[in-house]
């Protein structure tokens, strides 16, 4: 028998029922027809396909708003919200659909509450008593004479309590393509969430927002979406929401999410977007299709995480971000031990919504290097969220490579780990470690390297690991050049990856293929500011100057913060002649490296021999003989090549990691004459094409 339709469809949380009760009797003794779940959802029913069924026919959706809704991180109204909010993208601008209903004082600004929710009017029905001026007004929204208006009556003006903004535009949205994802446009339901004796768990970003125009308009709405056409089999993996109920569990959820992702990119013609860009938007209230928009994808996976003892449940959603439509969704209920095998069915489930043909074996690419020990997978996660979390605290290393270690002691054999505690070691060895332990950590760390090679030869962080070791560890640049080029082949997909080894292209002169990879570094992770910032380094490596200045001025744009970002422009706008806008630059961020050895050298550039004189006093005292290569640029560019030469023998006694851009950097470029200079150069054997 199929269910019968219903005028109005009441959302609510659960600790609102009484209020909705009372809205849902009122609109009932009007004679109008509404679906409220304590009502209608009688044993046997299959809940989420009726109440899915009841929202994509009902006339309109009252959403109750309250600080019970605000309050909750989780529940199965989310999920209303989100679907009533994707059937206003098949609706003309001048249709009324959503009524919001407040019923306490909540802010009708809070953010917690869809965008979409909040440009049109709230109406405030304080614990849900229900005037019959609100009933009429319903009961005329549902004839069709008057569904079309969006501004509130004069009778509902007087029965809403407290100041409302002016009803916005409905058709505000931004234009979306119809090309792009060769997908279907229609909601395909893999399976089903099962109940839990709670309200659902399914949290979503708010929906993407195509242009609202009747469907006979079609060729008008492809005339207007044009604008946004995101390349083919294009994909953003947003952080999956944390629904265990602890927020020292989010390091799970983040984990899982970024191991999905990576799974993602091991699937040739997929193009994913880096974590940085796709995290970025974590905790923030962004529609989807601005996201889409910003990252330039096609399609976007979101979800949730659920983990109680052994088990986890993931519920994950692909949408078409062009369209704005559900392409595909699915909840795993899997033990722990099995998430190497669900992140093989995830990708492989995305890569088959997306039309992307599977080449070769894809579960051993996803599931190459990692666990299917639970507790092994727990401490790498922990210590993965310890390395994302660094930023310039250098001293919480340590905890990462506990917990790899511990990763590590758990499952011998656990290549990831191994490569992800070569990496901490590295760190720590270059920014923590001194004397000696500076040399025992690099050795640990290439040991690591090489044992999580032999455990998977094809894993590409491996070989990315043993590159970081060869590049600033030993500086054998003949070694760390075969290994960032078999990390580059194994994963031509990873905005890392791709990045790391463009720059080490540019250090070593190959132009030309540093700064396609820097470039396409930045189309993988486009919201990172440190893709930008490597292709402003390429760039001006490759004395590219002007367009080099321009790329710097986009990351201090993105990111103001960026300390290092000042400096590079800077030294850009020197080689260009514009001291004045150099000394602008480096003096952004007087208290950072770079822009002291950029004020070194513009100072004595503009005649202020004792302000660059201070400069250079100033680092020395600060870092020693560990910025001794710096020490001779400066030295370099001052004329003064005795000391210059002399700081790059204290550069190559100490095997400072600067030395890897002495045979590219600009500023090296008086010194390259001089036969001290070129034997140093021998003995670095740099690789040659």
């Amino acid at each position: 028998m199929t269910e019968p339709s219903h005028a109005v469809f009441l959302s609510y949380a659960s600790q609102d029922a009484q209020a909705a009760q009372r809205i849902c009797e009122a609109l009932r003794a009007a004679g109008i027809e509404v679906w409220f779940d304590q009502s209608e959802l009688r044993g046997g029913d299959a809940w989420d396909q009726s109440i899915r069924r009841q929202i994509k026919n009902c006339t309109l959706f009252i959403a109750i708003i309250s600080r019970n809704t605000h309050d909750r991180d989780e529940g199965y109204f989310r999920l209303e919200w989100k679907l009533a909010v994707d059937r206003c993208h098949l609706m003309a601008s001048d249709r009324t659909f959503l009524l919001p209903v407040v019923i306490d004082d909540t802010r009708d600004d809070d953010e917690r509450v869809p965008e979409r929710f909040r440009e049109v009017q709230w109406t405030r029905l304080r614990g849900g008593e229900t005037p019959p001026a609100f009933v009429d007004r319903v009961g005329r929204l549902l004839t069709p004479a008057d569904s079309h208006a969006q501004a509130p009556g004069h009778e509902e003006a007087r029965f809403r309590s407290g100041a409302t903004p002016p009803a916005k535009a409905f058709a505000s949205a931004s234009s979306w393509s119809k090309r792009g994802l060769s997908i279907t446009a229609a909601v395909v339901i893999l399976g089903a969430v099962v109940y839990l004796g709670m309200d659902r768990p399914w949290i979503s970003k708010p929906a993407v927002s195509p242009p609202m125009v009747p469907a006979n308009t079609a060729p008008a709405a492809n005339a207007v979406s044009a604008a946004f056409t995101p390349p083919p089999h294009s994909i953003a993996v947003l952080p999956f929401e944390n629904l265990s109920g602890e927020k020292d569990q989010e390091y799970f959820s983040e984990g899982l999410t970024e191991e999905i992702l990576n799974s993602l990119t091991e699937i040739d013609g997929l193009q994913v977007s880096g974590r940085t860009s796709a995290f970025s938007f974590q905790g923030k209230d962004t529609d989807l299709g601005t996201i889409a928009r910003k990252l330039d994808v096609g399609a976007i996976l979101e979800g949730s995480v659920r983990r109680s003892g052994r088990t986890v449940r993931i519920t994950v959603q692909l949408i078409n971000a062009v369209t704005g439509f559900d392409v595909w969704s699915k909840t795993y209920d899997r033990d722990l031990g099995d998430v190497l095998k669900l992140q093989t069915e995830i990708a492989t489930a995305v890569a088959q919504a997306l039309k992307v043909t599977l080449l070769g074996d894809v579960s051993a690419k996803i599931e190459l290097g990692g666990t299917r020990n639970p507790a092994a997978l727990d401490a790498y996660l922990r210590a993965s969220k310890v390395m994302q979390a660094l930023g310039d605290a250098s001293k919480d290393l340590p905890a990462a490579i506990a917990k790899y270690t511990e990763a590590i002691r758990l499952d011998p054999d656990f290549a990831l780990a191994f490569s992800g505690r070569s990496l901490a070691l590295m760190g720590y060895a270059e920014e923590v470690a001194t004397g000696a332990a500076t040399r025992e950590d690099f050795q640990k760390a290439e040991a690591d390297a090489r044992r999580a090679i032999a455990l998977a030869a094809k894993l590409a962080q491996a070989h990315l690991a043993l590159a970081n070791v060869f590049e600033e560890g030993t500086l054998n640049f003949q070694q760390a050049n075969e290994e960032y080029e078999r990390a580059v082949a194994l994963a031509p997909g990873d905005a890392q990856v791709v990045r790391l080894g463009g720059v080490f292209g540019a250090y070593m002169g190959r132009f030309n293929a540093a700064i396609a990879a820097a470039r396409r570094a930045v189309v993988l992770d486009p919201l990172a500011d440190i893709s930008r910032a490597d292709l402003g380094s390429v760039l001006y490596t490759a004395r590219q100057y002007d367009e080099a200045a321009s790329t710097y001025a986009e990351v201090l744009s993105l990111n103001p913060g960026y300390a290092g970002g000042y400096g590079q422009r800077g030294l850009a706008l020197i080689e260009l002649g514009d001291l004045a806008g150099a000394r602008t630059a480096c003096e952004g961020k007087r208290d950072y490296w770079m822009s002291e050895q950029c004020l070194a050298l513009v100072y004595e550039k503009l005649g202020r021999h004792a302000d660059a004189q201070a400069e250079l006093a100033k680092m020395k005292a600060a870092y020693g003989d560990a910025a001794a290569y710096q020490y001779a640029v400066i030295y370099a560019q001052w004329g003064d090549r005795a000391n210059a030469l002399e700081s790059l023998d204290t550069a190559m006694r100490l095997h400072d990691p600067g030395l890897i851009s002495l045979k590219t950097d600009p500023l090296m470029d008086p010194l390259r004459q001089e036969p001290r200079f070129q034997a140093i150069l021998r003995e670095l054997n740099f690789p040659t094409d």
